[in-house]
């Protein structure tokens, strides 16, 4: 405890937690103030995604990057799933859709860009384990050919095209959760020699306790989870506000706020020439939300949604996860990096973005 309470006093960022409470305490006063609940929101994800940084570093250094990198991404996604279970008991398929899409694209891109960028302005060239950034580029492509499958079988038959759709989405949600356990044997357990990182990062030794770090990481994700209900139930209100449509607002505000944990240990990771780490967080993460998250909504839906969800998502969200996932797949091919490489990939993410603010406020696509 002595040394969490020395970090928090030797390290500004991590003063802003003070809006932890307020955030809490706003909501319950004032639940209806959703600009100023979009805004706490927002100040309290960021210290608590550098607090939960560094906890998750300290876990990496007795676990190794690649084990480290797989705990980051599952505890950030495990926030955006509670998010996502949120929206889909209160029926919001659209935001729902709309921060799947989006989180496997800003991660595969922005996050995984972003880091290969701050890492190579450090570092004149980056080398990382190939084997593991291709493996998660191929199961995130496999995801993303899913993702296909039901839009074309709705568009075979007009008439049951919505019936077919949802039972194939359910048999596609049992495969890909399937080989996503496969892919973590494969990783983990059968062949896990491939997968050990390189002996080039920095550490500065000064790592918490494995007892304090894990602690903290269960706590903080904890308080993640809370804050983003908030954000979440606030932010499609403030988007109004600003004049931002919901497939803005879904695809890239949630999904930048909810990976923000995620992006806070990539990029340090990076920056200290651990870029295997930073890989594993990135693409770990965008195949986990594919193969995981999204058919582990669908399943749940048939529980505490108003009705079943599908994968059958718009045209245009399709389009972008594929763009992503066969540029991840390219650009893992060669096992280096450079800042010009994490340049390109920002700059399809912005390409994407700058889309997607053209939508107007209220435009409803085929969600």
């Amino acid at each position: 405890m002595h040394l969490l309470l020395k970090e928090i006093r030797h390290n500004p960022i991590l003063w802003m937690l003070v809006f932890v409470p307020v955030v809490l305490v706003v909501e319950h006063v004032a639940p209806t103030a959703h600009t100023a609940l979009f805004v706490l929101a927002v100040l309290s994800i960021v210290p608590l995604a550098a607090l939960l940084s560094h906890a998750t570093e300290s876990v990496a250094e007795k676990t190794g990057d690649a084990i480290g990198g797989l705990l980051n991404a599952t505890l950030g996604n495990l926030t955006e799933l509670i998010i996502a279970i949120a929206a889909l008991h209160a029926g919001e398929y659209m935001l729902v859709k709309a921060s799947i899409a989006g989180a496997i694209v800003t991660n595969s891109l922005f996050m995984l860009g972003a880091s290969f960028l701050l890492g190579g302005l450090r570092h004149h060239v980056q080398e990382y384990n190939r084997a593991g950034g291709r493996m998660y580029a191929a199961l995130l492509l496999m995801a993303t050919v899913a993702l296909l499958a039901p839009a074309a079988v709705a568009d075979l038959d007009q008439a049951r095209g919505e019936v077919m759709a949802q039972t194939l989405s359910t048999g596609l949600a049992v495969l890909l959760i399937c080989a996503y356990g496969l892919g973590l044997l494969f990783s983990l357990k059968t062949h896990k020699e491939l997968f050990e990182s390189g002996d080039h990062g920095e550490t500065d030794g000064a790592g918490w306790p494995i007892g304090l770090a894990s602690a903290t990481l269960i706590v903080v994700t904890v308080l993640v989870a809370l804050v983003s209900e908030i954000f979440v139930s606030s932010v499609q209100k403030a988007g109004e506000t600003l004049g931002l449509s919901a497939a803005f607002v879904g695809f890239i505000i949630v999904a930048l706020v909810g990976a923000a944990a995620e992006m806070a240990v990539a990029f340090s990771a990076a920056r200290k020439n651990r870029l295997d780490m930073s890989v594993s967080i990135a693409l770990g993460s965008a195949s986990q939300i594919a193969l995981f998250v999204a058919p582990a909504l669908v399943l749940l839906s048939y529980v505490i949604g108003p009705k079943p969800m599908d994968l059958q998502f718009w045209p245009g969200a399709v389009t972008m996860v594929m763009i992503a996932s066969v540029t991840s797949c390219f650009i893992t091919n060669s096992g280096k990096s450079a800042w010009f490489i994490g340049v390109l990939l920002v700059f399809i993410y912005a390409i994407f973005a700058m889309t997607l603010y053209m939508v107007p406020p209220g435009s409803h696509g085929p969600i």
